[in-house]
């Protein structure tokens, strides 16, 4: 990632998109900056990085459900809208993790918070969150945190 923060980018990203005359794309990239702008108003603070990441996490997250209930119910017009916003959302991503480092983590998180049993699972999830926020699914993650606890 370069020095500009993440709504920097957007704001680049929106005038790119701007002038390509992209409007799926710039429409994605304005519900980003929407979502960013209504927990700046609700919360009256100014998002970091690390908010920003943690906003476009729970919008991969929420277009990844759509996209399922949207399949299950034949509708691929709107499959095709969502997979389209959610692969503008993952562009402002970080990388996402690769199993090792993944595994890796947890295991350094395990070790940390001396988790043995389900009960510490949330000293785990804690340690782990800020980690991998944006990088992996935290799905993923608390499954294969449960396995080992259990």
């Amino acid at each position: 990632m370069s020095d500009a923060t993440l709504k920097e980018r957007l704001t680049e990203a929106m005038k790119a998109a701007m002038r390509a005359q992209d409007k799926a794309r710039l429409g994605a990239i304005r519900l980003i900056q929407a979502d960013i702008k209504r927990v700046e108003v609700d919360e009256r603070i100014e998002v970091d990085d690390a908010r920003v990441l943690a906003i476009l996490d729970k919008m991969v997250k929420q277009r990844r459900d759509s996209i399922q209930q949207f399949e299950s119910a034949g509708r691929l017009d709107l499959v095709e809208i969502e997979a389209g916003e959610l692969a503008v959302i993952q562009e402002f991503l970080p990388q996402a993790l690769g199993e090792a480092e993944l595994e890796l983590l947890i295991d350094g998180a395990m070790h940390a918070s001396g988790a043995v049993a389900m009960k510490d699972m949330g000293k785990v999830m804690a340690i782990l969150k800020p980690q991998v926020q944006g990088r992996a699914d935290m799905g993923v993650v608390s499954q294969r945190i449960k396995a080992r606890l259990s």
